[in-house]
């Protein structure tokens, strides 16, 4: 019901813009989240919206300030746009989705229900 696209392979200062297409029948009932997960560590929080066009977000410490995600509830669409990419950001992304997310567990990857199959990004240094 998730597909996640956009990753590749990018220079460290590059930008990548990812997206995450849902097929869902109401996908503005649905908080949304990006994580991701690198080689031999667990999958972490990356960011998350609530449920409406403009909803609150959050971010991890780690992209704040470089990292924005955004929803086209018209499109049925998440999206992830980093920049100032770090060698440290290389990892797959996963989007994610539950109906069920409140603002205290957004972070929390045992909440989301429904996740994307990952896309790979990868920055070189």
């Amino acid at each position: 019901q998730l597909q996640a696209s956009g990753g590749g392979l990018v220079q460290a200062g590059g930008s990548l813009r990812l997206s995450c297409a849902a097929s869902v029948r109401t996908f503005s009932a649905y908080a949304m989240g990006w994580f991701r997960q690198a080689p031999g560590k667990e999958r972490e929080f990356v960011a998350s919206i609530d449920r409406n066009q403009y909803g609150s977000t959050s971010y991890s410490d780690s992209v704040k300030g470089r990292f924005t995600i955004s929803r086209d509830n018209a499109k049925n669409a998440l999206y992830l746009q980093m920049s100032s990419l770090k060698p440290e950001d290389t990892a797959v992304y996963y989007c994610a989705a539950d109906r069920g997310v409140i603002h205290s567990t957004r972070a929390d990857p045992r909440a989301y229900a429904y996740w994307g199959q990952g896309t790979q990004v990868t920055v070189s240094s």
